[in-house]
C-alpha cells in the first residue's frame, strides 16, 4: 500500500508521527468530541450528499472514524487514514466500509474513483501538493475532487473554542486560503470547477441555525465569515492531445419554421465520425413537417430523422430529440438560424478536447445584427446571466441561447437527476443548466455571432416568459443555493 522508493524526510516523519499520536488519543475519547461537533458534522453530511451523485465510487482521504464516508449513498467506498486507532474505530463503527491505514501522499490502489473527498484534512498535513500529486493517479476526466477546509477568519475563534474544551483539540494548523489551494491544485494538474462557503453558525439552535447556514451564508458579506470553504476541482484537460472522434446528434426543435428547414440541412457541417440531424416538429401551423419530409427525400446521403412531439414547448421537444438521438455528442440548434450552424464545430471541439463538459452558447459578446435581439430582451438576458452565475457558482453569461452541447452519457445522468427539480422548464435550457451545475460539470461559455431571424416570427413572449424566468430564479435558489 506504500509507494516504492518513497523518500522519508526526518522532519516530515516527526511532524506526522506527532499527528498520528494525537489522533490516536482523540480516537480513544471520540464520543466526547463527536458530541461537541455533532451539528457541524451533520451539516457537512447534508452538503456532501447533495454534491455526490448516488451510486458513485468514492475515495475519502483522511476519513477519521468513517462517519462522513458511511453517510454517502455509494456502491463502493474506500477510506484512507494514517491513524491506526481511527482506522480501527472506523472498522468497528462501519464494518461495511473498506478502511486502509496509510498516509495520504503515498498509498497505492489499483482503481480510479468518481469522487475523491478531502474533508478537514489539508489544514493538518505536511505537504498538500504531494497529496494532490498522489490522488491524481486515481482520477479520470470526470472525477471530482471535493475539498472542505477551515476558513482562516476562524483561526482565533476555533482556538478559543478548543481551549475551552468545546471542540476536539488540534496541533498547529495550515491556514490555507481558497487561492492557496487553487494554486496548489493548478500546480498538480487540476483546475477548480467552483467554490462555495458553508456553515456560518456551527451550533444547533432550532430555526436560527438553519436560517444562517442555508440562507444568510450565501449572501455578501456574510459568506466571507463562513466556517468552511468547499472547493470542487477536476483534472485539467490537455486540449492539445489528439482525442478519438465521436458521433454527433444535432437536435432541431422546429415549430413554424418551414422556410428554414432546407437551409439547416445544407449548412449543418459534418462533425466527428458522423453527424445526424434529428428534427422534432412541434405542431406547426405552416408546412414545417412537410418541408422536413421533402428534405429527407431530397438529401438521401444525409442522416436525417423527424419526430412529432406529443407535448408542448421547446423543452419537451429537446427531451424527445435527445431520447431518439444515437450520437455520443448531443447538440441543440434552434431552427430559426439565429445561431449559424457553421459555428457548431467550435462547440464540438470544446467538448471533445475536454475544455468543458457543458458548452453553452453566448450571444452577448460579439455585436449582433440589427433587430437580432430587442432592447428589453437584451437587458433581461444580462440580468439573468448575473442571477444564474450567482446561483450556479459558475459564470454563465447567457442562459437562453438555444445552442447547448454535452455528452450523451452526461445528459443521461442529468435526466436521472431530474427528479430533484421536476418537469418545470418549458424552454429546456434550465433543465440542462441546473442539472449540469448540480452534478458539478464544467460549464464553458462559447461566444457566437447572433443573427436576425430571416423567416417567421419568434415563439418567445417577452413579458410572460420573463416572469417565468423570475420564477425559475427562485426555484433554482431553493434547489441549488439555499440547501
Amino acid at each position: 500500500m506504500i509507494e516504492e522508493n518513497y523518500y522519508f524526510d526526518p522532519a516530515k516523519n516527526e511532524f506526522e508521527n506527532a499527528r498520528i499520536s494525537h489522533w490516536d488519543k482523540v480516537a480513544s475519547n471520540i464520543n466526547k468530541w463527536h458530541k461537541a461537533g455533532k451539528y457541524y458534522h451533520q451539516r457537512l453530511i447534508e452538503i456532501y450528499n447533495n454534491m455526490v451523485y448516488p451510486g458513485s465510487k468514492i475515495l475519502e482521504i483522511g476519513c477519521g472514524n468513517g462517519d462522513l464516508l458511511d453517510s454517502i449513498d455509494s456502491d463502493k467506498k474506500i477510506g484512507i487514514d494514517f491513524s491506526p486507532a481511527m482506522v480501527n474505530l472506523a472498522q468497528i463503527k462501519h464494518p461495511k466500509l473498506t478502511i486502509i491505514n496509510a498516509h495520504a501522499d503515498n498509498f497505492l490502489l489499483n482503481e480510479d474513483f468518481d469522487y475523491i473527498i478531502l474533508s478537514d484534512l489539508l489544514n493538518d498535513v505536511w505537504d498538500v501538493q504531494a497529496i494532490f500529486n498522489n490522488i491524481k493517479k486515481y482520477t479520470k476526466p470526470n472525477t471530482r475532487i471535493i475539498i472542505n477546509t477551515y476558513n482562516r477568519v476562524w483561526e482565533v475563534p476555533l482556538g478559543l473554542i478548543r481551549k475551552l474544551g468545546l471542540s476536539k483539540p488540534n496541533l498547529e494548523q495550515n491556514w490555507l486560503t481558497v487561492p492557496d489551494i487553487s494554486n496548489l491544485l493548478e500546480l498538480s494538474g487540476f483546475e477548480v470547477v467552483r467554490t462555495t462557503q458553508e456553515i456560518l453558525f456551527p451550533a444547533n439552535i432550532p430555526i436560527l441555525s438553519k436560517f444562517l447556514n442555508r440562507f444568510v451564508v450565501r449572501l455578501w458579506p456574510f459568506n466571507h465569515f463562513a466556517l468552511t470553504n468547499i472547493i470542487i476541482a477536476r483534472l485539467k484537460p490537455n486540449i492539445f492531445e489528439i482525442k478519438s472522434q465521436s458521433k454527433v446528434s444535432v437536435i432541431v426543435p422546429a415549430r413554424n419554421e418551414e422556410g428554414n428547414i432546407e437551409e439547416i440541412i445544407r449548412r449543418t457541417p459534418d462533425m466527428g465520425t458522423s453527424t445526424e440531424i434529428v428534427f422534432v416538429e412541434g405542431h406547426s401551423t405552416d408546412n414545417t413537417l412537410e418541408a422536413i419530409n421533402q428534405s429527407i427525400t431530397k438529401y438521401p446521403n444525409k442522416n436525417i430523422s423527424v419526430f412529432t412531439q406529443l407535448g408542448k414547448g421547446k423543452g419537451d421537444a429537446v427531451r424527445l430529440g435527445f431520447s431518439k438521438a444515437s450520437g455520443d455528442v448531443l447538440m441543440i440548434l434552434d431552427a430559426d438560424l439565429t445561431v449559424p450552424p457553421e459555428d457548431l464545430p467550435k462547440f464540438y471541439d470544446a467538448l471533445n478536447n475536454g475544455t468543458g463538459e457543458f458548452i453553452n452558447g453566448v450571444r452577448l459578446i460579439y455585436p449582433m445584427e440589427d433587430e437580432a435581439m430587442r432592447f428589453f430582451n437584451l437587458l433581461g438576458n444580462k440580468f439573468f446571466s448575473y442571477a444564474f452565475s450567482w446561483l450556479l457558482g459558475q459564470p454563465i453569461k447567457d442562459t437562453l441561447c438555444g445552442t447547448k452541447v454535452l455528452w450523451k452519457k452526461d445528459y443521461e445522468r442529468i435526466a436521472v437527476n431530474r427528479l430533484v427539480f421536476g418537469d418545470f422548464d418549458p424552454f429546456g435550457d434550465f433543465d440542462l443548466i441546473f442539472g449540469a451545475a448540480r452534478l458539478n460539470y464544467k460549464i464553458v461559455d462559447l461566444p457566437i455571432h447572433y443573427r436576425a431571424r430571416k423567416y417567421g416570427s419568434t415563439n418567445i413572449q417577452r413579458w410572460r416568459h420573463g416572469f417565468l424566468l423570475l420564477k425559475m430564479v427562485a426555484f433554482a435558489a431553493r434547489k441549488l443555493k439555499f440547501i
